[in-house]
């Protein structure tokens, strides 16, 4: 997948739950609950060590699902998720090494942003798709409209701190493709093996922003 066709599939998404899985075989059932609501798509982060095993078996059982993995912070980070099948990587932070590792064997990186001087940063190694993290903190929508006078080519992302109640403010905003979050995939429900509580709330949240 190059990265315009990511930045469509996104933006068809709107939504892009960032998981966090304490079993790789979690994965499955929660994927078939994201693609029954409707949102055929996952960022896996490695935020815990079952993720690379995750990554693997999601790609592996269900190609379908557009796959990525999240807190992407080392270079052997970036390998294993080359290696697992992630088509896209997303990191919290702009580390100018670790980007220019991922670029250089092919891959989309999509790093973390919060300040206009690490936006240029990104920007000055020809990257356009940001994440912004975290958001509500940074300063929420009224920073993307900022930063959006002055960078107007950038796609941004935001993910952290968005919730049901905030997230419309976010995605009507015209330099944001999709909004990362949590609240759909709750890790308390993953574990209770509660998928069709889960498939409920990705209906109500993809219902929300339309």
């Amino acid at each position: 997948m190059d990265k315009e066709k990511l930045v469509e599939a996104l933006k068809a998404c709107r939504l892009v739950p960032v998981i966090v899985v304490d079993k790789p075989e979690e994965i499955l059932p929660l994927a078939e609950a994201l693609v029954k609501g409707g949102l055929p798509v996952a960022e896996v982060t490695f935020r815990s060590p079952a993720a690379p095993g995750a990554i693997k078996l999601l790609k592996e059982k269900m190609p379908e699902v557009l796959l990525g993995a999240g807190t992407v912070l080392t270079k052997e980070q970036v390998d294993i998720a080359v290696e697992s099948g992630a088509s896209f990587i997303v990191a919290p932070g702009f580390n100018p090494e670790i980007v220019k590792y991922a670029l250089g064997k092919g891959q989309i990186m999509v790093p973390g942003i919060s300040t206009p001087s690490e936006a240029e940063q990104a920007m000055y190694l020809g990257l356009d798709v940001l994440k912004f993290f975290p958001a509500e903190q940074n300063g929420g929508p009224a920073m993307l409209k900022a930063l959006a006078s002055v960078y107007p080519n950038l796609r941004i992302m935001p993910t952290g701190g968005i919730t049901p109640e905030n997230v419309k403010s976010y995605l009507d905003l015209p330099n944001v493709i999709a909004c990362g979050g949590s609240w759909m995939v709750k890790k308390d429900l993953i574990a209770a093996g509660e998928f069709g509580k889960i498939e409920t709330l990705v209906r109500e949240a993809l219902a929300a922003v339309k």
